[in-house]
């Protein structure tokens, strides 16, 4: 894996072969990046990244400068990978949480710029994290929710869709509130 662009670009790093992820690839976070690059300013944002895994995603917003990124990931390993290459790189706006994605929005009080989201594509709860996160108001206005999922999942139609792209055989949907 490797950072895309920014201020780590092209560092790469190894996770460990027993972490149970599924790394986002380069060329679907590029497409991603490309998309917010064209609707938000990530430089100085508040990002919160759910099913965290690797850190993949978080180190990518660090990189393009977020002011603050919460990482979140029940796997204490996933949770420790990423502190030692946040160390090793030498980011500090990454602060890292072990803890279930639902249990997490439901006691957190932040808001936030970007909310991203990548479960198990096996998961079928998206929407509940959308509607946890509406409830408690966690978006700032014109803020961003944005599901990765995998091709069985669809959300056109639902309160909050924005649009859904895929990269290969990765999907991200867009949702944002109603400002």
């Amino acid at each position: 894996m490797r950072i895309v662009s920014g201020k780590y670009k092209g560092r790469r790093f190894n996770p460990p072969k027993n972490l149970p992820v599924r790394p986002t690839t380069d060329f679907a976070k590029e497409g991603l990046f490309n998309i917010l690059r064209n609707r938000m300013q990530i430089e100085g944002s508040n990002v919160l990244d759910l099913f965290a895994g690797t850190g993949n995603m978080s180190l990518e917003f660090a990189s393009r400068e977020a002011n603050r990124v919460v990482s979140v990931d029940q796997n204490r390993k996933c949770i420790q990978f990423i502190e030692q290459i946040s160390k090793q790189l030498e980011i500090d706006v990454i602060q890292s949480y072990s803890s279930d994605a639902e249990k997490y929005l439901e006691k957190c009080s932040s808001r936030f710029d970007l909310i991203f989201a990548d479960p198990p594509y096996a998961y079928t709860n998206g929407l509940k994290l959308w509607n946890l996160i509406t409830e408690k108001e966690l978006l700032e206005p014109d803020g961003y929710f944005i599901l990765e999922h995998g091709k069985d999942q669809d959300f056109e139609g639902e309160e909050g869709f924005l649009f859904s792209r895929k990269f290969g055989n990765v999907n991200f949907t867009f949702f944002q509130s109603e400002s």
